[in-house]
């Protein structure tokens, strides 16, 4: 839980250093970083939600069909610099930022952008989702002022995931699988997608699946097999704007699926593939992904019909 880490990680997130100036402690190492930097490069989606979230100065982004929250980046006045998975150097050089924030996806490119400008990386730590989310969230504020904003954003949270849990260690036994390019992966406990049981109390329909960060390929068989009372779904294609094959309601449209006791109950919840896939591990994103699963236990949003 957040409040399990809040102390440690408060006091860890800035080491001393000259006056404007922070030394901040991150995933790829220490960096000194200007207070309150004006012109913000971010190459990642999670840490753009949550930079965004906090009002930050952002002029460079990845090239990226954006999630509605972020839409305003696609405009032409904000500078597209590379991708998700190669940033354009040259483009960033130009730009001369102030700071550059990247995530898991860039963190081999660390190096390279740190020698054009003070450059921090908000990868999260899958053995410890929630205490690194914590410490990144505590880190953006203390770089930008808004300390108390996000406290009041993890109290939040604490809040809500706190009463999750309680419902969720209720609820049965539950799966959570991802579809992408018709082939479905399952996740069980310490893996990618875990926080469904670590975080929310839903216990696991299958213990012995391995800790996975891409999970582990399925079958219908085996969808059957497990039968989870709850089948949360994320759809990696909607979330990435794949066109091809078939839509995770299609995919899951089968008769052996239908001898489950979640699809016979309406307990096939198909959550927001891009807070899942994409800006997972940002406040907004994770509020909104504990809003999504709680409204789903308590029966507030549609799942899927019985046959």
């Amino acid at each position: 839980m957040v409040s399990q880490v809040a102390l440690v990680l408060a006091a860890s997130v800035a080491l001393a250093a000259p006056a404007g100036k922070l030394r901040i402690e991150h995933a790829s190492g220490v960096t000194e970083v200007t207070a309150n930097p004006r012109k913000v490069v971010v190459l990642d989606l999670a840490a753009l939600d949550l930079l965004d979230t906090l009002g930050a100065p952002v002029i460079g982004v990845p090239k990226w069909k954006m999630p509605p929250e972020l839409a305003r980046y696609e405009a032409a006045s904000v500078t597209k610099m590379g991708s998700l998975f190669e940033p354009d150097y040259e483009t960033i050089n130009v730009a001369a930022p102030d700071l550059i924030v990247i995530g898991l996806r860039l963190r081999e490119k660390y190096a390279k952008l740190a020698q054009i400008a003070p450059t921090i990386d908000l990868t999260a730590d899958p053995q410890d989702f929630y205490g690194s989310l914590a410490r990144n969230a505590r880190l953006v504020g203390q770089i930008f002022g808004k300390q108390a904003e996000v406290e009041k954003r993890l109290k939040q949270l604490q809040t809500s995931t706190t009463a999750l849990r309680a419902t969720g260690s209720k609820a049965g036994r539950a799966l959570i699988v991802l579809t992408t390019g018709g082939k479905i992966s399952a996740y069980g406990p310490g893996s990618g997608f875990g926080v469904l049981h670590e975080q929310f109390g839903l216990q696991a329909a299958d213990p012995t699946l391995k800790p996975a960060t891409h999970g582990q390929a399925v079958s219908y068989e085996y969808l059957l097999k497990a039968n989870p009372d709850w089948l949360f779904v994320i759809d990696r294609d909607a979330a990435i704007g794949a066109a091809q094959g078939k839509s995770a309601q299609q995919l899951l449209d089968n008769p052996l699926v239908a001898q489950t006791t979640a699809w016979k109950k309406k307990q096939v919840v198909y959550l927001n593939p891009t807070h899942q896939y994409l800006t997972n591990g940002s406040l907004r994103a994770e509020q909104a992904i504990v809003d999504e699963v709680s409204a789903a236990l308590a029966g507030k949003i549609t799942t899927t019909a019985a046959r």
